[in-house]
């Protein structure tokens, strides 16, 4: 099977940073920048916060680099096991191989604990997100905590064993 992504170069890498590491902080800033004005209108009336992140649940947080970075993804703690977060690819990068590395670098977090799945949530405004969470063999499952205020949220889970 052939890509039809073109190569990129400087060749793609992944780096475990800290959640406050300044790369990791300017592309989740860019995330919200993109994502955030699709919600704007459900964010004036809620009174909580159900996508916000206490960075002393974070297990592990993802950079990648082509040159500067260009990606982003985190792994929290929810419950018992770990939570994608903060999946985003820049634009000019998207198509590139940089989600599927980043979702595999989030799915061995999981692993390297032995846990038997990896959970995530994306908003109903995100449907390229679905689509690619389905390709990557995720299945919905229903909405879990802290989402319940989110009625059409997508629940989705990967069987890692």
């Amino acid at each position: 099977m052939t890509s039809s992504a073109t190569p990129i170069n400087p060749p793609l890498t992944i780096e475990s940073v800290e959640w406050a590491h300044p790369d990791a902080v300017i592309l989740r800033d860019e995330m919200a920048a993109e994502v955030g004005p699709r919600y704007a209108y459900l964010a004036k009336h809620m009174r909580d916060k159900p996508n916000a992140v206490d960075p002393a649940t974070v297990h592990r947080t993802f950079v990648a680099y082509c040159g500067d970075p260009v990606g982003h993804a985190a792994v929290r703690w929810n419950a018992g096991e770990l939570e994608l977060k903060r999946m985003f690819v820049r634009p000019g990068y998207r198509g590139s191989g940089v989600a599927p590395l980043l979702l595999s670098a989030a799915e061995a977090a999981a692993r390297a604990l032995e846990l038997p799945r990896l959970i995530l949530q994306t908003g109903h405004l995100q449907p390229e997100a679905v689509r690619f969470y389905e390709r990557s063999g995720y299945h919905r499952i229903p909405i879990f905590s802290p989402y319940e205020s989110l009625p059409l949220s997508n629940c989705f889970a990967k069987a890692l064993t």
